[in-house]
């Protein structure tokens, strides 16, 4: 269904796509799972704590992901709430999956970080902030775990300025915590919020407050010390503390700071609400020509920033996740393929709920759809339709750092074996090599964590059980194909081919990377980054 200008205007300006990035188990997942339920996309949260009982974090879809708890690859989820369309990407807190994630905050205009109260900023969040902030993007924090003992909120808030180097407004301020948490001081709504609002306040969630912030009249609430403690914490914010801006967090120089529990639920809805009407609906995407792409523009546009095998294991499929960047998607629509100059009919594409889809027929800038891919995509691909070629930046790579040697078990189960490697490398996790004289197989991962995961779903989805051999921690560094001397290939710089063909060395150590230049000081190494 093809809309005119002003409708598409109208849809884009719906749209609030985002990622929540965090440490692990800081509670991303459980907040998305809340936000689903607001929108009803779901009736019930799931926790990843519910392995025993069955039930699972919708966001947490892969075997993987419930045998053990955790996320390992980022989820797309979308749902309607207060006239905007919201597209969801939870992403893998776990430092091995980082890569993942950092491709994933390429695809989107905002940025939700979740904090536990307990352990304030972590090395994690760190990172993954410090991606968004190159990138200039909005943040939004969430202050979770309220409901448990944690650390004062202004020792919170003062580590968050001073790690993260951003301002930071706190939109609402905690009444207690843990076993006395009576709820928030809503700042920016002038208002109270009850964690319990049938103990304190005969049923009602919201109190508001008159003009100088206080409660006017009788309340039970006047009589605990805890409110004269918020009132005098609050002025103190009011007089020491930043001015809110829309400006600035729109410039991701302020970031708006919200406290609650992702568990119980208490201040999901506020936050979801405040956040909605300050997150950017989409912007423009700028090419590697430094062209910007309006996401208004009337041709389609958009890039590949996911691929995902296997998301239904009964029909062994691909699917190529694309942030669409300018345009509208109209099934059966002709798009070229950028980086091969090949046309392509979109016959297929679908939207998600985690693994759960639904035939898109109509999309626009700022959503994300996933199309079914035989192989044709690669991370980072940029299709569009009309004359004008458009080719998007490259997406960032990682040099690995560790690395891995890979055999099939069973010599009679090499289809699948090599079916398993090709398709979860497109994924993007892990890197394949080929030893430069033998073709051995050789991963390259940032964590140990990925080749466990790589381990597991080729047992579980390929049926090939596979033998992998440490070779350490190693640092690739690539060569011009031209340099290469047969001598190079030694036990402390192994030599090898990445998946297109060109040669890298991988050396044990920085002592062997000063060795080879001291002996071939006219060869020049690089690496991705």
């Amino acid at each position: 269904m093809e809309v005119d200008q002003a409708t598409l205007q109208n849809e884009v300006e719906q749209r609030r796509t985002f990622a929540i990035i965090s440490h692990p188990d800081a509670g991303k997942t459980t907040i998305t799972e809340q936000m689903l339920k607001l929108g009803g996309a779901i009736r019930q949260a799931g926790t990843v704590k519910g392995r025993k009982t069955g039930k699972f974090a919708t966001s947490d879809w892969m075997e993987v992901e419930k045998q053990r708890g955790i996320s390992v690859t980022s989820s797309v989820m979308h749902f309607n709430y207060d006239d905007k369309q919201v597209n969801i990407l939870d992403t893998p807190g776990h430092e091995d999956f980082s890569e993942d994630t950092y491709r994933t905050l390429m695809a989107v205009d905002s940025g939700v970080m979740v904090v536990d109260t307990a352990n304030g900023i972590e090395a994690q969040t760190e990172k993954l902030f410090k991606v968004c902030r190159m990138r200039g993007i909005p943040i939004f924090t969430f202050m979770n775990k309220l409901d448990r003992d944690g650390r004062e909120p202004i020792d919170l808030v003062e580590e968050l300025e001073e790690v993260l180097e951003i301002d930071a407004f706190p939109m609402n301020w905690p009444i207690g915590s843990g076993t006395s948490l009576i709820g928030v001081y809503d700042i920016y709504h002038n208002r109270i919020e009850f964690n319990d609002p049938d103990e304190w306040n005969e049923g009602e969630l919201y109190l508001p407050l008159n003009e100088e912030g206080e409660i006017e009249g009788e309340h039970r609430l006047k009589e605990d010390r805890l409110y004269e403690q918020v009132l005098e914490e609050v002025e103190l914010l009011k007089i020491a503390g930043n001015e809110f801006s829309e400006e600035a967090i729109a410039a991701g120089e302020l970031t708006p700071v919200f406290f609650g529990s992702a568990l119980t639920g208490f201040g999901v809805q506020s936050f979801l609400e405040t956040f909605l009407e300050f997150a950017p609906e989409p912007t423009p995407t700028i090419d590697e020509e430094e062209h910007e792409i309006e996401p208004t523009d009337e041709e389609f546009s958009g890039f590949i920033f996911k691929i995902q095998a296997n998301m239904d294991p009964r029909h062994r499929d691909r699917i190529a996740f694309v942030r669409i960047a300018s345009g509208q998607f109209i099934p059966g629509m002709n798009v070229t393929l950028s980086r091969t100059e090949r046309d392509f009919r979109l016959n297929n594409s679908t939207q998600f709920m985690a693994e759960d889809r639904k035939i898109v027929k109509h999309a626009v800038a700022g959503d994300i759809i996933g199309l079914y891919d035989t192989g044709n995509f690669q991370i980072g691909d940029t299709i569009y339709a009309g004359k004008e070629k458009i080719t998007y930046k490259d997406l960032p790579q990682f040099t690995p750092e560790i690395f891995m040697k890979v055999e099939a078990k069973n010599v009679m189960k090499q289809k699948s074996y090599h079916k398993g490697i090709e398709q979860l490398v497109q994924e993007g996790a892990i890197q394949l090599y080929k030893n430069y004289y033998t073709g051995e197989y050789i991963l390259g991962a940032v964590g140990q964590l990925q080749f466990e995961v790589f381990e597991q779903r080729m047992n579980n989805e390929y049926n090939s059980e596979v033998v992998m051999s440490p070779l350490g921690n190693r640092i690739a560094r690539w060569i011009d194909p031209e340099q290469l001397q047969d001598d190079m290939s030694t036990s402390r710089s192994l030599l090898a081919k990445d998946r297109d063909d060109q040669p890298v060395i991988l050396f044990e150590s920085e002592f062997a990377i000063r060795w080879f230049t001291g002996k071939y000081p006219d060869v020049e190494l690089y690496s991705l980054l």
